[in-house]
């Protein structure tokens, strides 16, 4: 299409369509809603907060040594984005088939002396992480369907468990029962599609039967609903597409356990102690801190967070953010993170306040989190969660109290890895900075 031809369709002069086209003139709202209209685009396409994801995962595909040599600087790969994001985003997608290559390559070699089987797709995990971020943790169509469950159901916060049982026996004609651990030695649900049997482990606690059975609740009735969600994300594998599915089915349950309002008003009313907020709501840690992730409805949103969870190797095994803050997309990240210190202090809640090279100050808290049990033979297994907000949010939380929040210079200095940080002088660095030559 012709300067001319996309002129006369949005109703203004060529030349003014050339002055854009070359940045020297904005892009307006009027005109952004005229495309909108005249092309059926979704106003979502243009957010800067898309810009801004493309900007920091670049930064750190160019750290890689593979690119020393260039000495690209922050300026020119935000130019990039700007000028050609969709350019961006294939070199962000050839980087990471790089890397994979790589890594089965490595893989490869190795099994040729000790029988390993090399890898070469991407992480579901790592594309549905991306769906959640794009979403910004919030699924409006699943917040609905949630609320309308506890009017149909007639749902009793004080008896939730045998109201959602019961919903699933007369609504649904699905048959509960729980199994001893030797009969389901391995799976913590099973739902027999043939027999309508929802079969649940005996090893799950009492909350985490409500959650499964509104998981499973989730995926007989909002298949549809999940499928669009999952479609439009344009997930590059089947794997991809059945955790998706799984995830969302989870967001659905974490709604049912906490409803929106209600959970909302009480981690105000609580300064969001998540401790106090899992008793109130008889649901785990982990599930508060997720549910507090998504509390973005437009209108009466809660404190915006981000998450990690991580194992004691360092394995980051999930991740969300609303801060803004980066996380490591292709390598380790930061060692001095309070998530990571978590693991010294079983059990209790560390606090931290940090800020990153660029100045921005976040306040943060963590603590452990053991994993289900299957017995006294079963391996047990401990990984840390934490969660963190803006310094200007960090009144809002029960957990800054004692700290000086204004005192930034008794901040931890962090970063997002070792290869990105421009902190030269870290006791805790392992690798040198990509644009800082070392001395050996």
């Amino acid at each position: 299409m012709t300067q001319s031809q996309l002129a006369q369709r949005l109703g203004i002069s060529p030349s003014y369509v050339n002055l854009i086209e070359h940045n020297h003139r904005p892009m307006t709202a009027n005109i952004l809603i005229r495309l909108a209209r005249v092309f059926e685009l979704d106003l979502a396409s243009f957010s800067a907060d898309d810009d801004e994801r493309i900007t920091r995962d670049l930064l750190e595909v160019f750290a890689d040594d593979l690119f020393q040599e260039h000495q690209l600087s922050n300026t020119d790969i935000q130019d990039f984005v700007a000028n050609s994001p969709t350019v961006a985003r294939a070199v962000r997608t050839l980087f990471q088939a790089f890397r994979e290559t790589s890594e089965a390559a490595a893989e490869l070699a190795g099994g040729l002396t000790d029988g390993a089987t090399p890898g070469t797709s991407r992480l579901p995990s790592e594309e549905v992480t991306d769906l959640m971020q794009e979403h910004s943790n919030y699924f409006p169509v699943l917040e609905e369907a949630a609320e309308q469950l506890w009017r149909d159901a007639r749902l009793d916060p004080d008896d939730l468990y045998g109201g959602l049982v019961r919903h699933l026996r007369d609504r649904l004609t699905i048959d509960f029962r729980i199994a001893r651990l030797e009969e389901e030695p391995e799976a913590i649900r099973r739902f027999d599609t043939q027999r309508r049997l929802l079969t649940l482990s005996e090893v799950l606690p009492p909350r985490s039967r409500n959650f499964q059975i509104a998981v499973q609740i989730a995926l007989v009735t909002l298949a549809d609903d999940i499928d669009r969600i999952v479609r439009r994300a344009a997930l590059s594998t089947a794997d991809s597409q059945n955790l998706a599915r799984v995830a969302l089915a989870n967001y659905f349950a974490g709604a049912v356990l906490m409803p929106y309002k209600p959970f909302l008003a009480a981690a105000r009313e609580e300064r969001y102690d998540v401790e106090l907020l899992g008793h109130r709501f008889r649901t785990s840690l982990e599930q508060c801190c997720h549910r507090l992730t998504s509390m973005r409805r437009p209108g009466n949103e809660g404190v915006p967070f981000h998450m990690v969870r991580v194992d004691i190797a360092g394995n980051i095994s999930k991740k969300f953010s609303a801060t803004g803050i980066r996380f490591a997309r292709f390598g380790a990240a930061c060692s001095l993170w309070n998530v990571f210190q978590a693991f010294l202090t079983p059990g209790q809640i560390r606090t931290q306040l940090s800020t990153m090279p660029d100045g921005k100050a976040f306040f943060c808290f963590a603590t452990t989190i053991p994993k289900l049990r299957r017995g006294f033979h079963a391996p047990h297994s401990l990984h840390a969660i934490g969660m963190g907000c803006d310094v200007s949010h960090a009144r809002e939380l029960v957990y800054s109290d004692g700290t000086d929040i204004a005192d930034l210079d008794s901040a931890v200095k962090i970063g997002v890895s070792c290869r990105l940080c421009e902190r030269i002088d870290c006791s805790q660095r392992a690798f040198p900075q990509i644009r800082k030559e070392i001395g050996v």
